[in-house]
Formats: C-alpha cells, structure tokens, sequence
C-alpha cells in the first residue's frame, strides 16, 4: 500500500505532464501558457533541487527527465554516455535543433537556511560521504528543459522539424558531452544544425538574460605537479633538499608567466588550487604535491602555459641543486578531462539574441563579458560536422537583492558557493519563455 501511494505522489507531483493540444502561438500565449505551468514546474524544480545527485550519480534525475519527456510524446533513449537522456520529436520537414541541460550536483553542504535547501550527503569518488548541492543552477536547467519541452509541443502548430533534447551529466568533472558524443549522440539519433543551451548567472537579475558572441567560457586544463625533494630532519635543513621550499619558490615564480611571458591582451588564469605534503612538525618531507587549474580562450595560449610551466619548474629544481632523477613531474589532465572553450557562433548567437528581444523586450536583454569558468558544453560545436552552438545566461538573482547589491558594492553569493539561492520561481518562467521563444524562431528560420 505505502509503494502505491509513493508511485501515485511520484506521478502526481514529478510527470503532471500530459500532452498538451497545440495551440496558436503568440507572446501573449506563451505567457499565460507559462504561468499556468509555472507551479508544476516549481514542484519539478524543488524536487530536483533537494534530491541533487553527484556527477556519475545521476540516475534518479535521468528518470524523471526521460518519464516526463515520455508522456508528451518524445521518442527517449536513456543511460547514453552515462546516465544521459537523448529525446526526439519529430514534427515535419524541417531543421534539427538540440537543447541541452545539465544534470549532475556538486559535492557542497548548502547553507542558504531555506525551507527547501537540500540536506543530501553521498560518496563522493574517493568515498568520503560529502554534503551534495545544485550551487551552480543544474536544477534551474533541467526544470527549464523540461517546461520548454511542455510549451514547444504545446505549440507544435507553429513549427516544423525535429526537436532534440540532451539531458546530459558529468557536466561538472567535464566528462558528459564527450561521452554522449562518443556513446553516438550525432550519429544514432540526429544531427542537430543548431545547438543551444542556457546557464545560470548569479550577476544578473532574474527576469534578464545575458548574450555574448564569440569566446564565451574558457578553457580548463589541470595540472599536478610532484616536487620531490630529500627529506629529513628539520632541525638539519642543510642535510636536505625542501620540497615545501621549492613548492612554495614555485607558486610565487608561476605569476610572472600570466604577467611577464604571455601578452596581456590574451585573457588566461594559472591557479594553484591546493598544495599537499609533509606530515609532521619537524620533518621535512621528500614530497609536495601541487594541484592547479590553467584557463584561457586561446589554444595557442595554453601550450605557452604549459610550456612556460614545465620551464619553470624544472629550473627551480636545478638551482636548488636537485640531480637530474628528482626533476618534479609536471602531469597535464592526469586526473581530470580537459575542457575546450565555449565559442557562442556569432551567426547563431545573433538570431539567439533577437529571439530574446522579441521575447523579453530588449532592456533585459544584456551583452556581458566572456568568463573564465569552464563548461564542457563547448564540444558539441567541435565535432567533424561544426554544428553551431550558443549558450546565454539566465538571471537568477532576486531583482530587489540585485538591485541593492549594485546600489551597496556587497558582493552576492556566486556559483558553486554554499549560500547560492537563486529567485527560481522567475528564472523558470524566464528559461521557460526564452528557450521556447528561441527554438520556434530557429525552426521557422
């Protein structure tokens, strides 16, 4: 009895859904169709956001994402690359356009004292039992994924092709989108001529949205870093070779590669994220690791990183008399999946941005400034076929709090912080709108 009355709850509140008749479509339309969606959708929203789930661990989140594209008629296909959803509608003669949404939580406890903040923990990869939290807005997407489904089928009148919609995971460790690729994505099911995709932004208010052309995100390559040293006592550091020495010589050396050997009109960032060794107070160790995270936009920019690196390092080493089989080894990407810039095409991203202004009138739509945080949503523009992609950002700061944070100067909570809440019953109306506005307008182009 009590496994009935949870499956009822299940498809009461998760898949309300049921496939809608299509209807004349206008601006008009499409709001008062979103806002009689609005609180279904918030229930999917707040489901997803308590029960967010690590990347590779996404398995609940897929479901609900395929049974729901399931009841409005979608031709799904599950655990594609992972726990990845791909869904077609075929609807006419016409192009192929792919929306894709993010699945996967990130290993954070959240603090933001709301009513419905997530009090999840899991096993993280090195099985430590971690706190878990949508901080970056992965909730926020795959809800909006989810509404635009609902309202473009609601709609379907007024459009012709297939519509392709990617529900992907291991976003956050960069190893989704190359695993749905590999796994067939293109060549199984279909090959899109536009590919989009939105993005939370914690700097813009919800109601707004954020455009930019071209280098939209950055690349991401990490690096370990092994700095070996001869250890010993530490009341005799002569006796020694200090790797923390060396370690700490070359964090300090790395910042004259982004300011003295690589021009400055190139944006990059060279972070050293953590440092790991020793193990007493006095012992010094014959090993420190380093662990650092090289972005930019430019490829040619990243193996002047990387080469200036490896220089680096390895010279350090010689002046402090370290012989040839201590040299530190430099491992690029050893333990995490290099991720290629997002590079918005600016043909696609200028029918994306007049969408959004017929849409949401032009004073909220903004142009912003490329970031340097990665996404790896940028390889689907990368494959032998070049399909165009844009991704633009969504607001998701309550307009009041935005408004007097840029009055004050006090800084807002930004993605992946622990006090990230972002005003989501308007970020999904928002979402909702744009994606649906976005992809009538590129079917009918």
């Amino acid at each position: 009895m009590i496994k009935f009355i949870l499956s009822f709850f299940y498809l009461l509140f998760l898949l309300p859904i049921t496939a809608p008749m299509a209807q004349p479509f206008s601006k008009e339309a499409l709001q008062t169709s979103v806002t009689d969606a609005l609180p279904q959708l918030e229930k999917k929203y707040l489901y997803f956001h308590q029960n967010p789930e690590l990347s590779q661990q996404e398995k609940q989140s897929s479901k609900i994402i395929a049974d729901t594209l399931l009841t409005l008629g979608f031709d799904v296909t599950q655990n594609i690359g992972g726990y990845g959803v791909v869904a077609l509608y075929k609807n006419g003669i016409g192009p192929t356009i792919m929306i894709r949404a993010d699945m996967d939580a990130l290993p954070i406890t959240e603090q933001t004292n709301k009513a419905y903040a997530s009090t999840q923990t899991a096993l993280d990869k090195n099985n430590n039992t971690v706190g878990v939290m949508h901080a970056c807005g992965h909730d926020i997407h795959m809800t909006v994924l989810l509404g635009a489904a609902e309202q473009l089928i609601k709609f379907k009148q007024n459009w012709q092709g297939t519509l392709m919609l990617v529900a992907q995971p291991e976003e956050e460790v960069g190893t989704g989108a190359n695993a749905m690729l590999k796994a067939g994505l293109f060549k199984k099911f279909a090959l899109p001529d536009d590919i989009i995709a939105l993005h939370v932004s914690a700097d813009l208010a919800a109601g707004t949205v954020g455009v930019i052309s071209g280098a939209a995100m950055a690349s991401v390559d990490s690096i370990d870093i092994i700095v070996k040293g001869i250890g010993g006592h530490g009341a005799y550091p002569q006796m020694t070779k200090d790797p923390i020495v060396l370690a700490s010589r070359i964090v300090l050396a790395l910042q004259t590669i982004a300011s003295r050997e690589i021009s400055p009109l190139e944006p990059n960032v060279m972070t050293v994220g953590a440092i790991n060794g020793g193990s007493k107070y006095n012992v010094i160790p014959d090993e420190v690791t380093l662990q650092l995270t090289l972005r930019s936009y430019n490829p040619d920019v990243k193996k002047q990183q990387v080469a200036a690196l490896k220089r680096l390092v390895k010279g350090i080493a010689l002046s402090a008399g370290l012989p040839n089989n201590l040299m530190p080894e430099v491992k690029v990407n050893a333990t995490e999946t290099s991720v290629p810039p997002v590079y918005n095409d600016p043909n696609l991203n200028k029918k994306i941005t007049q969408a959004l202004i017929n849409e949401l009138g032009k004073a909220n739509v903004f142009t912003v400034a490329p970031v340097m945080a990665g996404e790896d949503f940028g390889l689907y523009g990368l494959t032998p076929e070049k399909r165009p992609i844009t991704l633009f950002w969504l607001g998701a700061v309550n307009p009041e709090q935005y408004t007097k944070s840029q009055k004050s100067g006090k800084q807002l909570p930004s993605l992946h912080s622990s006090l990230f809440a972002p005003d989501y019953p308007l970020a999904l109306t928002t979402g909702v709108k744009s994606m649906t506005a976005i992809s009538i307008d590129l079917f009918n182009q």
